[in-house]
This record gives C-alpha cells, sequence and structure tokens, in this order.
C-alpha cells in the first residue's frame, strides 16, 4: 500500500504540472485581450499598455508560468539586494516590502527626479526621507534604481524618464503620471507556497475567492451527492434484482429520462414549477459572505437539479452491475446451497456489484465539484464553476490556472479513495 501511495502521489504532481502547462498555453493562445476585457472597449493604447506593464504580461510566456508556480520575490529580491516580505494589514490588505539590515520594511515612491523611501518600524509607524543616494548608474550609463513600489510591484525607475504610467483611481477615473517605472516585476509568492497571484479580473487575491467559491461548491456539491449517491445504489440494487419487473421498467425508463434531459432545461422546468407557478422556494440563489447559511432554502432547486441529473445515470450503472454479478456462477452454486436469499445478496452479490458503480460515484465527484457551471449560471450560484467561467471569459489565467489545480487534486483523490474502497469490497484487489 506505500508504493501504491507513493505512485499515486507522483502521478498527482505529473499530472497538476502537465494540466498547467497546458491550461497556460491554451489560454495563452486563445483569442481576446485580457486589458480590454478587464479595462473594457474604450481604453486608449497608452492605458492598455501601462496595464500590461503593471501586470507583468509583457513577459515571455515561460517566465510568466515560473512566476505563477515558484513566485517572483526570489527574483526581485536579487535585483533590489534586500529580502521581501509580504504582510497583511489590519484591513486584510497585502502589502509587499522590502527588509533593511535594522529590521524595519522599506519601499519606495518616486517624487518627480527625487527617490522618497518610506520606512515600517515595527510599532507599525510609517516616515519620510529622501533616498537619492539609492540612485546608480546602469550598463546604458543611466542612473536608474531596482525596488519595492507602493503598488506591490519590484519596479525599476530611471532618472529623467518620461515614461507616462496610467492608474485607475476609485472616484476620479484613469490618471495620467510621467516618470513611471520602466520594468515590473509583480510581486507574488507562487502557487507551490499557496500564492496563485492577483485576480486579472477582480484584482483581489485569487486563494480568497477560490476559498470562498470552493466552499459553497462543496456545500451544493455534498449535500446533491448525500442524497443522490445512496438513493441511486439502493434503487439500481432494486432494479437489478427485479430484472424484467414493472418496477425495474419504471426506474430504468425514469432513470434514463432524467439523465439524458440537459441540467439547464431541468432547472429552468424547476424554477418555473416550484418558484413561479407554486412559489414554494426561491427561483435565484443571491448570497453575500456568509453563504450559503443565511438563506439555506436557495439550495433547494440546485440541490433538487443535480440530485435529478445524476440520478438517473449512477442508478443504471448500478442496475446493469447488479443484473451481471447476479448470474455469476458462485451466486447460482450459493442459491443451489440453500443459503437464505438476503445472505447471498448482501454479503456476495452487493459486495462485487458496487465495483463499478463507485468508480462512477468518484468520477461523478469531480464532475460535481467541476461541471456543475450549468446549474450555477441557472441559479445564479456563487461557486467554483461559475467562477472558472468568468475567468476563463476574461482569461483571468491566476484563477484559471489555481482552479485547475483544485480540480486536479479532486480527480487524483477521488480516485485514490475509490481505489482504497476496492481493496475492501474485493479480497482479491492488493497494492503492493
Amino acid at each position: 500500500m506505500a508504493k501504491f501511495i507513493l505512485r499515486r502521489f507522483f502521478l498527482l504532481l505529473v499530472t497538476m504540472i502537465l494540466v498547467s502547462i497546458a491550461v497556460f498555453l491554451i489560454t495563452e493562445s486563445s483569442p481576446g485581450n485580457v486589458a480590454r476585457n478587464v479595462l473594457g472597449s474604450f481604453v486608449t493604447a497608452e492605458q492598455e499598455n501601462s496595464f500590461i506593464a503593471q501586470m507583468g504580461l509583457d513577459k515571455p510566456v515561460y517566465l510568466r508560468y515560473v512566476h505563477w508556480l515558484l513566485g517572483s520575490d526570489w527574483l526581485a529580491s536579487r535585483k533590489i539586494g534586500l529580502p521581501l516580505q509580504r504582510i497583511v494589514t489590519k484591513k486584510d490588505f497585502q502589502e509587499w516590502w522590502a527588509i533593511r539590515a535594522d529590521g524595519n520594511l522599506i519601499r519606495w515612491k518616486l517624487a518627480g527626479e527625487n527617490l522618497i523611501a518610506v520606512v515600517k518600524s515595527e510599532d507599525g509607524t510609517l516616515s519620510e526621507f529622501n533616498d537619492n543616494a539609492k540612485w546608480r548608474t546602469d550598463r546604458k550609463g543611466r542612473s536608474a534604481f531596482w525596488g519595492v513600489d507602493t503598488q506591490n510591484h519590484a519596479v525599476k525607475w530611471e532618472k529623467g524618464s518620461d515614461q507616462k504610467v496610467w492608474t485607475f483611481v476609485m472616484g476620479t477615473g484613469w490618471m495620467e503620471s510621467s516618470g513611471g517605472p520602466v520594468e515590473y516585476i509583480p510581486l507574488k509568492k507562487g502557487f507551490v507556497r499557496g500564492d496563485p497571484g492577483l485576480s486579472l479580473r477582480t484584482g483581489r487575491p485569487v486563494s480568497k475567492s477560490l476559498f470562498l467559491r470552493l466552499r459553497n461548491s462543496l456545500v451544493l456539491a455534498g449535500i446533491a451527492f448525500i442524497i443522490v449517491m445512496p438513493l441511486a445504489l439502493i434503487l439500481g440494487i432494486i432494479a437489478g434484482l427485479k430484472e424484467g419487473s414493472f418496477i425495474d421498467r419504471a426506474l430504468s425508463i425514469g432513470a434514463m429520462m432524467f439523465s439524458v434531459i440537459p441540467e439547464f432545461a431541468t432547472g429552468i422546468f424547476l424554477i418555473l414549477i416550484m418558484a413561479v407557478w407554486l412559489e414554494i422556494v426561491p427561483g435565484a440563489t443571491v448570497f453575500g459572505a456568509k453563504a450559503p447559511w443565511e438563506r439555506p432554502d436557495m439550495l433547494i432547486l440546485p440541490v433538487l437539479t443535480l440530485t435529478l441529473v445524476e440520478l438517473g445515470y449512477v442508478l443504471r450503472i448500478t442496475r446493469a452491475s447488479m443484473v451481471d454479478v447476479m448470474r455469476y456462477p458462485y451466486i447460482r452454486t450459493a442459491f443451489l446451497k440453500g443459503l437464505p436469499y438476503w445472505r447471498i445478496i448482501l454479503k456476495h452479490a452487493v459486495r462485487n456489484a458496487l465495483i463499478a458503480p463507485i468508480t462512477v460515484i468518484m468520477l461523478h465527484v469531480n464532475w460535481l465539484m467541476g461541471g456543475i457551471v450549468i446549474v450555477e449560471v441557472v441559479f445564479g450560484y456563487p461557486g467554483l464553476g461559475k467562477y472558472l467561467l468568468d475567468a476563463a471569459m476574461f482569461k483571468d489565467i491566476n484563477a484559471l490556472e489555481a482552479g485547475a489545480m483544485i480540480l486536479v487534486l479532486l480527480a487524483v483523490g477521488t480516485q485514490f479513495i475509490a481505489d482504497v474502497f476496492y481493496t475492501f469490497l474485493n479480497p482479491r484487489i492488493r497494492y503492493t
């Protein structure tokens, strides 16, 4: 079992790397302009170029991938010559600072051609002073300086540069300033250290937004899973034992009907019947930060939609597996020996019949988490699927990559759980 777990762990790492590279390349080659998706179609070319530089999107693809995976603070630290630290303020904002030799934090801003240092002491007080002594002559003979700016970038300033910078100020709009940095490195720790970066669409840390959406989807998928899987297994076993009977036909036809109807059609029908005509439950799921605990009644229709869609498929797989097992020679031998009917069913038939449904169930855990985007869109549910859809529409690479890694973890993890279940359902299966 230990070797099996190690192989699974190695498979997880390889799969995550390959998927992350594939997502990165597909997003990079897909049509669309990130800057115009985020800023709108009426931005000027100067504003667009400034946004692309500030977000680090002008860097080569391979370098952006390395920064997303391993972080960029290590490279910025080498250029600045000081270690870097990320802190979280009392208002829950993230700030990057350089660490001086005395332990105080420092970053810089440019006022004309004067380099102004902003120092944060251990008690949190801020002080500023002129730091023009930090200017150095670069290879091109220009006075330049690498430092951390107040917008969480490692930047390179050049004295006398007429670089135009466009920044968006809430309540004011786009503001132009001159003498801006000539090079940016957006600071992040990297996915392997739990920091997939900022969302290009919202400007918020992807990890926080992704956690909330993942929690919402886990609640929705978990409730649907708890309801549909035991029910589908029980009904599938009954249909398999009653092969050819009225019960079998009724369950099979009902299962097929619900499994072939698209999710959006099922959801719309349920909204029309239960929310519009009968007015029993809300027809939409509009949640705040405490979702979904504040309005559990809003979960009824999404859960019911997922239940109806999943019920039919798992039921039919279980029925087919049960019918097949009941025809095995050892089952007939058990009957000929005179063993009690329910002992044969529960101890011998059901145990082997569950191997195929468990594989399907574990695969459908992945679908419940990443493939319920249609249900989430129909009901306006703020889950992981809808989050990834919005990220894909805006080419938000940081959000897409982080979401894909979560889905890979779920896929490999659920298959590992299924393999462990196999060893208990069938003693002949062992992982050595």
